[in-house]
């Protein structure tokens, strides 16, 4: 008896996500704090963190942010060029043997990851060492394959168009959820339990969440038996590549420009987003903040309450405006949040500024959705697989550049990459008046999508 839903994969791959991440960014603080000198890395207070500009520890401090910023820019290079070829692969060949293999693949990989992240705390190797880690992960496919395939199965289940802008907002809510409450959670691993045993829970999550795909849950598609199965490896690719080209290629003149204009919207906001995510726990490491573990807890856990924020945004606003309007909002809020986050000196401040990221995931669901809406069902994997891959190329790019601005700035203004993210974000705004100002209809562009779809099924 096989179960349809993918929800309790996601969350309990969101569980082990949310709590790798600042773990991972605090292991590499601390291994960089204790090997670069000799002060002790103390995180019982948090007034140990030194605020004189002039004290010997404060310019030791600045040492260890810029090594720590350049350590994650070397591990996402790492993974760069092996994520792009393995979640462009795996999701578009999900659309012809099904969703469940990327999910599985993916999986594997993280639960390696992290296996090998155990080991690598327990024994003290070098923490260089991560880069491999990260190269595996990438290999096996990273978490844009992991969700990509879930937001291609949740697609796949949804019979009507009305349904997908509401399901794939209550995944968002999901990953909300669990993630706001793991990174509650996450200062207290740390504290009690320490590096070995937090990083043991992670791979135990993903061992878990492995064993529910393999074994309990069900295809959304039905894998077609006549298909030939002896397609050699080259020409399997060159069809995965061909797929995505049609996929433009063959929409009307009018709805390629819109698609693409949606995706540049998508994507440009989505890389000022994730490049800016890792930055928010050094800037709150630094000074004046020196926020220790359970502050930064706390900070991750308010920072995921967007999940839940936006759901219920996209929830009410549905009744009463179009899915456009939903992702302005979003836009804008996201702006003004991260303009005052640069300003932020204090931690009443910092906790405070959370408060205009409360519809951060709006923009990413609905824009996702409006996509979804404008391309047949049989180019659903593609789509997923093209966005997937921009978000890998981009957010590794965003990352690596936005940790690069981070390091050469953090000595004179740290919170100038946050400015400077805040007039970036005015790039898919614009972008978004344009998608406006071309008349954008959900009911005209869905009803074209059927009918080009009831053709060709009549032609066949």
């Amino acid at each position: 008896m096989k179960i349809f839903l993918v929800e309790p994969a996601i969350c309990l791959s969101a569980f082990a996500m949310a709590l790798t991440s600042p773990l991972t960014t605090q292991y590499v603080y601390r291994r960089v704090w204790e090997e670069t000198g000799n002060y002790s890395f103390v995180s019982n207070n948090i007034s140990e963190c030194e605020q004189n500009k002039s004290s010997p520890i404060f310019a030791f401090q600045e040492e260890v942010q810029k090594k720590v910023s350049l350590f994650n820019l070397q591990m996402d290079i790492s993974g760069l060029i092996p994520g792009l070829v393995s979640t462009f692969l795996l999701l578009s060949h999900s659309d012809q043997q099904g969703r469940k293999f990327p999910l599985i693949l993916s999986s594997v990989g993280a639960l390696a990851t992290n296996v090998w992240l155990c080991l690598l705390s327990y024994f003290a190797f070098p923490f260089q060492l991560l880069i491999a880690s990260t190269f595996i992960g990438a290999l096996c496919g990273n978490y844009t394959t992991f969700f990509g395939a879930c937001l291609a199965y949740i697609v796949d289940q949804c019979k009507e168009e009305k349904q997908r802008t509401i399901r794939i907002a209550i995944i968002d809510f999901l990953l909300g959820l669990v993630t706001g409450l793991t990174g509650l959670s996450s200062g207290y691993f740390i504290r009690e339990l320490g590096f070995v045993w937090s990083f043991l829970i992670i791979s135990m999550a993903h061992l878990v969440n492995l064993i529910y795909i393999l074994f309990f849950l069900g295809d959304s598609m039905k894998q077609s038996s006549s298909q030939n199965v002896s397609t050699s490896c080259s020409e399997s690719f060159k069809n995965l590549f061909y797929r995505a080209y049609l996929l433009f290629k063959n929409a009307p003149g009018e709805r390629r420009c819109l698609l693409c204009l949606l995706l540049f919207t998508m994507i440009t906001y989505f890389l000022v987003v994730i490049g800016t995510a890792p930055i928010f726990i050094l800037y709150e490491l630094d000074s004046p903040l020196c926020w220790n573990e359970v502050y930064i807890g706390y900070g991750s856990a308010l920072g995921s309450l967007s999940f839940l924020t936006s759901f219920l945004g996209i929830w009410i606003f549905s009744y009463c405006m179009e899915d456009i309007h939903m992702a302005f909002i979003g836009i804008f809020t996201t702006t003004a949040g991260m303009a005052m986050t640069a300003f932020s000196r204090t931690t009443l401040m910092m906790l405070l500024v959370r408060l205009p990221f409360l519809f951060l995931i709006v923009p990413l669901s609905v824009l996702r959705s409006m996509m979804s809406k404008v391309v047949h069902s049989t180019e659903q994997g593609t789509l997923f697989a093209c966005i997937a891959f921009l978000e890998t190329l981009g957010g590794v790019a965003a990352v690596s550049t936005f940790n690069g601005i981070y390091s050469a700035t953090v000595a004179w203004y740290p919170g100038f990459t946050f400015l400077l993210s805040a007039v970036l974000l005015l790039i898919p705004a614009i972008s978004l008046c344009i998608v406006k100002c071309t008349s954008w209809s959900e009911g005209s562009y869905i009803l074209s999508v059927q009918e080009e779809s009831s053709e060709d099924a009549s032609d066949s």
